[in-house]
């Protein structure tokens, strides 16, 4: 009993070795069938998808400095769906998309919601394309801190802070706010804004009007937002493509071609031969998704 009891405890074992092998097997074949799914060598229409909350993401705007570069890509769709994100990210994807259309044109898409970040990311284009009711605009900056002393007092709990200054770490969740602090956090939201802002009238070209109705940092509907010239057209990727024919004589009949994180990972191709469905990155803890990109 025991000698047979052992045995099965064997095979177990070898059946689960050969099934990992069978799985990196398969990933690396995966990984073979993405490098031969490359864009094709013609020239074609890249099209680039800002996806989510707007971080620093050097994957990002490496692939956008490819895209600049690569002589067979004539314009650039910018798809974006995102409410925005950090105010360092946003600039650096900004100055990215800026970078692409020194020498291609290029055609933000704004789907769902192309707000803070997300619009500053838009503005980077040539020109605009929205549908009647995304949400556009939020043109500001905000920061917001909790804070917690009086329920840290209720409880019993204080905060020893040691610090070199008085505006270090501060405003702090831990201690009552501090006027000063505040002042200072206001000065420094204060000064991004009027640098957001400055973009959005330079790229714009904003009547007085209209920079005074953004200033309180609203969101508007795709038909409201093309009434004070915020984007410059309604409708889709068919449109945006219309455009690029029409104003920057590119062929409508080019192909589009996904680049970045849009394109078929290593599991993605493993989950089409098995017929599995694809791998939902948002779903993704981080170090899953680094992996999944």
């Amino acid at each position: 009993m025991i000698e047979e009891y052992e045995e099965r405890k064997r095979l177990r074992r070898s059946r689960f070795r050969w099934r990992v092998v069978a799985f990196l097997a398969l990933l690396g074949l995966g990984a073979v069938l993405l490098a031969q799914n490359k864009p094709p060598v013609g020239q074609h229409i890249a099209r680039y998808t800002v996806d989510g909350v707007i971080t620093d993401d050097p994957a990002r705007d490496k692939v956008l400095k490819e895209i600049a570069e690569n002589d067979k890509v004539e314009a650039l769709i910018l798809s974006i769906d995102s409410p925005g994100g950090t105010v360092v990210g946003s600039e650096i994807l900004y100055e990215s998309v800026l970078k692409v259309a020194k020498d291609k044109p290029v055609v933000a898409v704004m789907r769902n919601v192309a707000a803070s970040g997300g619009y500053m990311a838009a503005i980077a284009a040539d020109h605009i394309v929205a549908r009647g009711n995304t949400i556009t605009g939020s043109v500001g900056v905000i920061a917001q801190m909790p804070n917690a002393h009086e329920l840290m007092g209720r409880l019993g709990v204080s905060m020893l802070e040691v610090k070199s200054g008085p505006l270090k770490a501060q405003p702090s969740p831990f201690q009552p706010l501090d006027p000063e602090a505040v002042t200072a956090k206001e000065d420094m939201v204060a000064e991004s804004f009027a640098w957001f802002l400055g973009l959005v009238e330079q790229r714009r070209s904003l009547t007085p009007s209209a920079i005074a109705d953004i200033r309180s940092g609203g969101v508007y509907t795709g038909r409201q937002a093309q009434e004070i010239a915020l984007i410059d057209a309604l409708g889709g990727e068919d449109e945006a493509i219309a455009w690029l024919e029409s104003e920057r004589e590119i062929a409508a009949e080019r192909k589009v071609i996904d680049y970045g994180i849009t394109e078929a990972g290593p599991l993605d191709a493993v989950a089409d031969i098995f017929g599995f469905a694809r791998v939902d990155p948002s779903l993704l803890s981080p170090g899953l998704y680094a992996i999944y990109r």
